[in-house]
């Protein structure tokens, strides 16, 4: 009977896992330029951005390579800073491409 409860914890905790690490995974730009912040939330890629001060969050968003993700905002928004999709944070190297 313990062993049976013992197994039954253990799968329960990595089956909660990887829904923790989804929830708390951040999505986030910060604009180099204040005069491109969007005045209301802006859709890209079915991510919904909302902006405070120069810095972006993000809700939502299709499944995509956080490079990308930063092209598509870079697009809309202008350079940035700092970027992060879903819990990967972009280099300086991988920013300063992204900027291009």
């Amino acid at each position: 009977m313990r062993t049976v409860l013992s197994m039954l914890t253990l799968l329960a905790a990595f089956a909660a896992a990887p829904v923790v690490a989804q929830s708390t995974a951040p999505t986030r730009a910060v604009l180099a330029d204040a005069s491109r912040v969007p005045a209301r939330a802006t859709i890209i890629d079915g991510a919904n951005w909302r902006c405070e001060g120069q810095t972006c969050t993000a809700s939502g968003g299709v499944d995509q390579p956080a490079p990308r993700a930063c092209r598509r905002v870079v697009a809309r928004f202008g350079a940035v800073t700092e970027f992060s999709w879903k819990g990967t944070v972009l280099s300086g190297e991988q920013l300063a491409v992204c900027n291009r």
